[in-house]
């Protein structure tokens, strides 16, 4: 009997976790299913996601948790709310630049973003693509600035000499942010020039993000606060340093000196930039002197940055002075990020494309289009606009270049070309239109630059400005090969089966 009874007991409690553990299973499946129906947008994703977590149980869930939500709703909804204090903190001290925003007054939940109107001065020959500018006007909510002056700086030898001179020459204020800061002969250089500047009385403030500042030993965050020289880690992470695909990082490239003269770009601040040091990893790359008005949206950028990591409010005349007119570019800064900035630089991508009517120019490191940007390149080049775009024959991350390899031949089937640049590796970033128009800055054409991180970049309508970085393209794609689908499809079955599983993780690489 006694036997008999721990044989029912044992069944009893062998039934009732069998049915605690449909009971949690049940409610996790519905809970992700209620979860992935209301909050993603994709219907295929929420197809693939509902399915994986009823037919697999438990680890279904697991796996939606880690990977199925969105990252930038879980982990940026507080980067979101300190970083809106600080825009709070900065409003008072908003340059004369601003008040050509107009009717931002009352603007709550989710109500479409106001309209800014366009200057009364701009040109009207053409030089504007005005539905691209009111375009960008609204989701920037920034107006669009006369009187620039933008040079394109090809690789560290012009880039970093033209920087240093700029911050040897400062009499107020520094204001540099970049993604990675190597303590290498180039970073060196800049520790030198920011100490020189505080020994003048300059007022210095360097950010740079937590995980670009481990890609090299020793870290610069730690060597600059030894020496004295204000700095600080934007997103301090527990991840290691091996770890280079980590999200919500600040991935712009910013330089102000005195509020007056700026670089931006997509160059950090590495040795592998100056070919003519023959560094161990040469890289290719372009960055740009920008003078004029806008300047003040680039101060603007770094300094909310500033106050999210710092607490501190840059204002004042040194910081956000009044800045004269220097050229004939008409510019504006575009944030973007996991925050209120949130799809700004990837609306605008599809707004350019929409409005190509000759050619559209591509260099890009990192191409791994979603499905909306693909459309877009695809329409424009079926609309007969030349698209032309040029990528690395051999990336620096391998798993970016398999991923690439995977879905290129959705690019070239509807006539879009693609060109591959030989050595040194490639980190050049152009996208410009027509001749008219051009995107400069940190952003690569891949869903960690539009989605997971903090990019800044610059529109400008102007035609010299365009040409010149279409001139630069074209001598890539002269260098360079292009790629057929007839290349992709003759690869080893084993590669392509490689390249399709990398594919699937491109959200995150």
């Amino acid at each position: 009997m006694p036997e008999t009874l721990s044989l029912e007991v044992s069944g009893f409690i062998s039934l009732l976790w069998a049915f605690l553990a449909s009971v949690l299973q049940f409610g996790l499946a519905v809970g992700v299913t209620g979860h992935a129906v209301l909050k993603k947008r994709n219907t295929r994703s929420v197809i693939g996601w509902v399915a994986i977590t009823w037919l697999v149980p438990f680890l279904g869930a697991f796996l939606y948790v880690c990977f199925g939500i969105n990252r930038i709703e879980r982990r940026g909804r507080g980067v979101q709310d300190a970083l809106a204090a600080s825009r709070e903190k900065l409003k008072e001290f908003e340059p004369v630049h601003m008040d050509d925003i107009q009717g931002t007054e009352g603007l709550e939940g989710d109500e479409p973003p106001p309209r800014v109107p366009l200057p009364d001065r701009i040109p009207e020959d053409g030089t504007i693509i005005k539905p691209l500018a009111r375009l960008v006007g609204r989701l920037t909510q920034r107006p669009l600035e006369g009187g620039n002056r933008v040079t394109v700086l090809r690789g560290g030898e012009e880039a970093f000499g033209a920087m240093l001179e700029a911050i040897r020459s400062a009499e107020k204020t520094v204001s540099l942010c970049t993604y990675i800061f190597d303590i290498d002969r180039a970073g060196r250089e800049f520790v030198e020039a920011f100490q020189e500047a505080i020994g003048r009385g300059v007022r210095v403030r360097v950010l740079v993000d937590a995980v670009g500042a481990r890609y090299g030993r020793p870290s610069a965050i730690r060597v600059l606060q030894e020496l004295g020289i204000p700095v600080a880690g934007f997103m301090k992470t527990l991840a290691p340093r091996a770890l280079h695909y980590s999200n919500l990082r600040n991935h712009r490239k910013i330089l102000v000196v005195d509020g007056r003269e700026g670089f931006t770009g997509g160059m950090n601040i590495r040795e592998g930039n100056c070919l003519a040091w023959q560094p161990a990893s040469p890289i290719q790359d372009l960055h740009f002197r920008v003078e004029g008005p806008v300047i003040t949206h680039l101060q603007e950028a770094f300094a909310v940055d500033w106050a999210f990591t710092t607490g501190e409010v840059l204002k004042g005349d040194a910081w956000f002075p009044v800045i004269p007119r220097k050229g004939s570019v008409w510019a504006r800064g575009i944030a973007d990020g996991p925050d209120e900035d949130f799809e700004t630089l990837r609306l605008t991508i599809l707004g350019a494309l929409a409005e190509a009517e000759r050619h559209v120019t591509i260099v890009t490191p990192y191409f791994l289009p979603e499905d909306p940007v693909i459309m877009a390149l695809n329409v424009a080049a079926m609309r007969g606009v030349d698209v032309r775009i040029v990528i690395p024959e051999i990336n620096n991350l391998r798993m970016v270049q398999w991923a690439s390899t995977a879905m290129l031949w959705q690019i070239l089937h509807r006539g879009c070309r693609i060109w591959l640049s030989p050595p040194p590796f490639e980190h050049t970033k152009i996208f410009a239109v027509d001749d008219r128009w051009s995107l400069i800055g940190s952003a690569n054409w891949d869903q960690r630059s539009l989605r997971l991180n903090f990019e800044f970049n610059v529109e400008c309508y102007d035609a010299a400005l365009a040409e010149q970085q279409r001139h630069i393209a074209e001598k890539l794609i002269s260098a360079g090969r292009e790629i057929s689908i007839g290349e992709l499809k003759a690869l080893p079955v084993v590669d392509k089966l490689r390249n399709g599983v990398a594919r699937l993780a491109s959200p995150y690489l």
